[in-house]
């Protein structure tokens, strides 16, 4: 199996600390670009597609454990040795597994809107959109905007998935993440593996505030597994907060890595 995953890479030079991002579910690396932009002058950067996202490799099973295999043969194949990493939502989940397996790798870790914990499912009105595109109908997105408007009423999360609508060789169209995978695999991906293991090293999480991902409740968990971690709550924002309010997004990401200097 492909041991690499699909990334956009900035290097500055060998003295600048390498900055790796990690998009969430149904996304893929453009929507950190936010995020990337605003580093690219101070960091190298690797914007990684999550398996079964994106370009990156489609899979028939799913497991953090993998995931994390993933990651760490993609940073190996670029000579990342040790590198700070954000993850968002899905994201955060990968990079706070790797950041425990491999806390040798990981100089400081970012989580966006997520905890370390098993999730209720959230997704079925999206995965009943999704399935019921008819993808060999349709000549537009508008046409497929339509049809996942019977399934999913906000608009921005429309326009979020439809980001990943594309034509392929063939000039058909299809959906750029994995669709039967991840389905398949939906209740392992929305839980958590109970591990040990704790990572020591600076950790930030980031909360949007009106998002209920992260909350309270939360806080005896995420300090278990992350008890050198602090807290940033981004004001009226949700769990898109990186788009929703990028400025202090970045901003809260830059004085966290300033810190680790």
């Amino acid at each position: 199996m492909q041991k690499s995953l699909n990334v956009e890479k900035r290097k500055l030079d060998h003295n600048s600390p390498w900055l790796i991002l990690i998009h969430g579910l149904f996304g893929d690396l453009d929507n950190l670009a936010v995020v990337r932009r605003h580093f690219e002058s101070t960091y190298n950067i690797l914007n990684i597609d999550l398996p079964d996202h994106g370009r990156s490799i489609n899979l028939d099973t799913f497991s953090f454990e993998l995931w994390v295999e993933l990651l760490a043969s993609t940073l190996a194949d670029h000579h990342i040795e040790e590198c700070y990493v954000l993850g968002h939502s899905l994201g955060g989940k990968l990079a706070m597994q790797m950041a425990l397996a491999q806390p040798e790798k990981v100089k400081g870790l970012m989580v966006a809107d997520i905890a370390p914990v098993r999730y209720p499912p959230r997704h079925q009105q999206v995965f009943n959109g999704i399935n019921n595109v008819e993808l060999t109908q349709i000549t537009t997105r508008q046409e497929a905007d339509n049809q996942l408007a019977r399934y999913i009423s906000e608009p921005g999360v429309r326009q979020f998935l439809l980001k990943s609508l594309v034509k392929n060789e063939k000039d058909k169209w299809q959906w750029r993440f994995n669709v039967h995978n991840l389905r398949e695999h939906y209740d392992a991906i929305c839980d958590w593996p109970e591990s040990q293991q704790t990572y020591n090293g600076p950790t930030l999480f980031i909360k949007g505030e009106l998002s209920d991902y992260l909350t309270l409740e939360h806080q005896s968990t995420v300090l278990k597994y992350f008890p050198n971690s602090s807290a940033k709550i981004i004001q009226a924002a949700g769990h898109w907060l990186h788009a929703e309010k990028p400025q202090a997004f970045n901003r809260g990401i830059e004085r966290f890595l300033n810190q680790q200097h």
